[in-house]
């Protein structure tokens, strides 16, 4: 019979965990409820000025990665965002810290949106294009997505060089919740 402190350990283990689904959620469904509307309302190639010369909508259908680099090459994308998305499910199932969850949700929402559009926009199966709309003043068009893969990736350098442990450490035991 269980005193339930192992119960409440893995209920408070869990949180982060759960936290991370939930922004990865949250990212996915803004990213793509924002595609689905660019697609709806912008016509390819067409621009609306937000703020002259900085920021702007034009609808962009990117076969590639940033920059749309390796226009022939999507399946390559197609495999590297399951990947990430694995990845960070697994490597997820550790976490003990609230800025992990934080990083983590972001890039694991951003990747899985990326990887839908890969697996289900047209023109097929795991060589989907992504919807890009966001025109940042003609330097690159992208999307919610990226702002969240772009920022994940800037708290994941900042936790990295703060030395913020992402949750267990071999020898130290399971630090408080």
């Amino acid at each position: 019979m269980s005193d339930g402190r192992g119960s409440q350990e893995t209920r408070s283990g869990t949180r982060p965990y759960g936290r991370m689904l939930v922004l990865a959620a949250v990212v996915l469904l803004v990213d793509q409820a924002s595609k689905f509307w660019a697609i709806s309302a912008l016509s390819d190639g067409e621009g609306i000025t937000l703020i002259p010369r900085l920021i702007g909508l034009r609808l962009l259908l990117n076969p590639g990665a940033a920059f749309s680099i390796g226009e022939g090459t999507t399946w390559v994308f197609t495999l590297t965002a399951a990947a990430a998305v694995a990845g960070i499910l697994y490597v997820g199932r550790r976490l003990r810290s609230p800025a992990w969850a934080l990083v983590l949700g972001t890039l694991l929402g951003g990747a899985t949106s990326h990887l839908l559009d890969r697996l289900f926009r047209p023109p097929g199966f795991a060589q989907g294009h992504v919807v890009d709309f966001i025109d940042y003043g003609g330097l690159f068009v992208g999307n919610v997505a990226d702002i969240a893969l772009t920022v994940g990736c800037a708290l994941l350098l900042l936790l990295i060089l703060r030395d913020v442990p992402l949750g267990d450490v071999p020898g130290k035991g399971r630090p408080s919740a």
